[in-house]
């Protein structure tokens, strides 16, 4: 076979995958796997809320830009759903740079931090989700490649073992975490560009990220069932997005408008009250006022009476129910607030008196 032909084939071949990975591309578009990702901000103009945070990274990405360095490492913490993923891939994008995505707990041994780490290019980001995961062994290896850029690894083992320092090409980590506690003092003090808190949105936050993700889903939405949505999304962009998926399936399954009633009804078809509390809020609110007369009670004991884990109420229940102030934490235990329980009796008027 010639050399012309051997190109012509070569290059129909090239056409036709890349025509395939086209239409890959476009079908992910609408596959609803994939509409979380399509929601998220792309730029900065788009992402809602957290001024303070934005600022301070501007700042810092623009300075380090104008020094031609990679951006210093950071560290965002905050409940689930707040954008901390989201950050890390705006940053990115902002500074044109490759983003690695990994999570604590896929990195077992220091063999795949190590992999992960010499194969990084100069100025890439290496994301690291749900850091407290780490192994402290792992940890040990990090301090090195986040101060000096150098990996020590050990070879052999007894009298033979010897240590080998690799030099890294520049990086950045921007790691995430729900459970800052976790993280041992060394870490976090090696995270140079800062530690950063997400904070809990508004209402009038939420509405705005709601009617621009209505504007992606191609969603005609009343005003009132915007406020609606924000009023039940437990402050969290996550959850109002859900809920709008949600409300906009009934709407479209009735052939009726995205109004406040059709929301209403979506919510309530999902358990979801007035204030965003799901069936097993309630269930906690009431196993603490019924069961433990108002408390307070042990998280170990509230966790055995609920079936359910002890991280699991730490982390996903009680920090809206905090925020709320329908619950708070003494020495002794959890106790339940008069606001919770007037909250309780308006749901079930005739269990409590």
């Amino acid at each position: 076979m010639s050399s012309k032909n051997k190109d012509s084939i070569t290059k129909s071949q090239k056409t036709e995958q890349t025509s395939q990975d086209t239409d890959v591309v476009a079908s992910r578009e609408g596959d609803v796997n994939f509409l979380d990702q399509t929601l998220r901000p792309t730029i900065w103009k788009d992402y809602i809320g957290q001024k303070n945070i934005k600022d301070n990274l501007q700042i810092l990405l623009t300075a380090a830009a104008q020094r031609k360095h990679p951006p210093e490492h950071l560290l965002f913490y905050g409940p689930p759903g707040l954008g901390k993923t989201t950050l890390a891939h705006l940053i990115a994008k902002e500074t044109r740079a490759q983003l690695k995505a990994t999570s604590g707990p896929a990195i077992e041994k220091v063999g795949d931090l190590a992999s992960i780490l010499t194969n990084l290019s100069p100025g890439d980001i290496l994301f690291i989700d749900e850091i407290h995961r780490l192994n402290k062994a792992i940890e040990e290896v990090l301090y090195p490649a986040m101060e000096s850029g150098s990996l020590d690894i050990i070879i052999g083992k007894g009298p033979s073992a010897r240590t080998i320092q690799l030099d890294l090409p520049p990086f950045t980590l921007i790691a995430a975490t729900t459970r800052i506690a976790l993280l041992s003092a060394p870490l976090r003090s090696r995270f140079s560009g800062g530690v950063f808190k997400l904070e809990f949105y508004t209402n009038e936050e939420i509405e705005e990220i709601i009617h621009r993700s209505a504007k992606i889903l191609k969603v005609d939405i009343e005003t009132e069932a915007k406020t609606e949505i924000a009023k039940r999304s437990r402050f969290t962009p996550r959850t109002a997005n859900y809920l709008l998926k949600r409300s906009r399936d009934l709407a479209q399954v009735r052939e009726s408008k995205l109004s406040k009633e059709t929301v209403m009804e979506a919510l309530n078809l999902l358990g979801i009250d007035e204030v965003g509390l799901n069936a097993t809020d309630r269930a906690l609110l009431t196993v603490i006022e019924e069961k433990f007369n108002g408390g307070p009670v042990g998280l170990n004991t509230l966790a055995a009476a609920l079936s359910e884990e002890q991280a699991t109420i730490e982390d996903v229940y009680e920090p809206y129910l905090l925020q709320l102030g329908f619950i708070e934490r003494t020495s002794r235990g959890r106790t339940i607030t008069e606001r919770a329980k007037q909250h309780l009796k308006l749901k079930n008027p005739n269990k409590l008196l």
